[in-house]
């Protein structure tokens, strides 16, 4: 059966319940400091984004300048916090979402493309032993402006295409995997098709935002069912 010609997944929400996680880290990394940051306001306002935006905005919110110090000191005790729970379970799979990752290995080229850093994102694959699945994998670690901007979802289809020069791996060949308006705004940007699946957000809002298939789990899904229609 036809698939696209490489899959690329989101990690946080797509592949593993994170968010909550998130949003507990962040809020315990500001210790106190400026408005109080509910679920609510991470959903509406800081979902998709990475660290670096995040804090940026906490911080700002919080009447504190921004400087890229204080940014990196409030990712490093994130960092901490969240690799701490993470070990301790805190971080598990979405339903058939493990089982996808690898049947999309099987069957061709798979791409992992985060805002997330790639120290929150490796212990959690190798866990859930997935990590030898994708041929390329881009972080916020590896790109100057994160989600919405189109730049990692653009380098993780160019490291594909690199590895895999025979695969007609081109943005429209392609399909994201994503659950958040950041995401898909990200990958349609930069020429991807987009499957969105409505872990985080509504079916509505994630249409609206451009996914062409909308699922309200990856559960029983396979390569084939991933081109959008």
């Amino acid at each position: 059966m036809a698939r696209p010609a490489a899959v690329l997944f989101d990690f946080d929400g797509v592949i593993v319940d994170s968010e909550r996680l998130h949003h507990e880290t962040m809020v315990a990394a500001m210790a106190g400091e400026g408005p109080a940051c509910d679920w609510a306001f991470y959903r509406d306002n800081l979902m998709g984004l990475d660290d670096r935006g995040a804090f940026a905005l906490l911080l700002a919110r919080a009447g504190i300048e921004p400087r890229p110090e204080e940014i990196r000191r409030r990712i490093a005790r994130k960092a901490e916090l969240f690799s701490r729970f993470a070990a301790a379970g805190r971080v598990p799979p979405l339903p058939g979402a493990v089982d996808l990752v690898r049947a999309c290995a099987a069957s061709g080229p798979v791409g992992l493309c985060s805002g997330a850093l790639r120290s929150d994102i490796e212990p959690v694959l190798t866990a859930l032993g997935i990590a030898e699945c994708f041929a390329a994998r881009v972080t916020a670690d590896d790109v100057h402006r994160s989600k919405p901007d189109p730049a990692s979802y653009r380098l993780c289809v160019e490291r594909l295409a690199a590895e895999f020069p025979d695969r007609g791996i081109v943005p429209a060949a392609c399909v994201a995997i994503e659950d958040t308006v950041d995401g898909i705004v990200s990958a349609r940007t930069a020429g991807l098709p987009v499957l969105g699946v409505a872990n985080s957000l509504t079916a509505e809002a994630l249409r609206a935002a451009g996914a062409g298939i909308v699922v309200d789990s990856l559960a029983g899904l396979g390569p084939e069912d991933l081109i959008p229609r």
